[in-house]
């Protein structure tokens, strides 16, 4: 399928009630379910599937044989990495139904996850965190986190533009350690953060 503002490959699914933005791309063997929403400029590889009621932003970039089910959002700039995998029930059993205990997983502004990363539903990972390859989400992730390991846990502090930021009064059996005041430069693209009320910031 292929429209004036968007396309979709012949061999994919859309099904009714789904919106699509202009200048999205839905690649081979895709299934999109009903009532989902994909923003702008986004790009879908092969055998993706979301929906029903999946929100994804705009300029979203999702890898080949990733599953988004309901419950998921992703915000604007999100990556996901190839087969990385959301779940969307903590208990489930096969011979008992529990679509009414689905917990929603939201994915904020520039977040990165990496391949076969395994994200456990009921969690927030925050603005442009970065989720290490193979790496099992099992906690809120942090603004500007790099969460590493099975289970995830905190291993340094990422730019938005993708460079890890480095404190120089911070020693390395610390590095999740967040001090009120800290200050790093990013040294690829000099932006300035901040340690404030206990969380990592842009010092804008």
């Amino acid at each position: 399928m292929s429209t004036d503002s968007f396309f979709v490959h012949e061999s994919s699914f859309i099904d009714p009630d789904v919106e699509i933005g202009a200048g999205t791309k839905i690649w081979h063997f895709c299934h999109i379910l009903n009532k989902t929403k994909i923003g702008k400029n986004c790009s879908l590889g092969q055998n993706v599937v979301a929906g029903p009621n999946v929100i994804i932003g705009n300029n979203v970039k999702i890898q080949n044989n990733v599953s988004l089910y309901e419950g998921v959002t992703l915000e604007d700039d999100v990556f996901c990495g190839p087969s990385m995998v959301f779940t969307n029930v903590i208990n489930p059993r096969s011979h008992i139904v529990r679509k009414h205990e689905f917990k929603p997983t939201l994915v904020k502004k520039g977040a990165a996850i990496g391949a076969n990363a395994t994200v456990v539903c009921g969690h927030v990972l925050g603005r442009f965190c970065f989720i290490g390859a193979g790496t099992v989400v099992t906690k809120d992730v942090p603004d500007f986190a790099l969460v590493v390991g099975n289970p995830g846990r905190i291993n340094g502090w990422m730019c938005e533009c993708g460079v890890r930021l480095s404190f120089a009064h911070l020693l390395s059996a610390l590095k999740s350690s967040l001090t009120e005041g800290m200050v790093s430069i990013c040294k690829s693209c000099q932006t300035k953060y901040l340690v404030k009320n206990g969380v990592l910031c842009k010092n804008e």
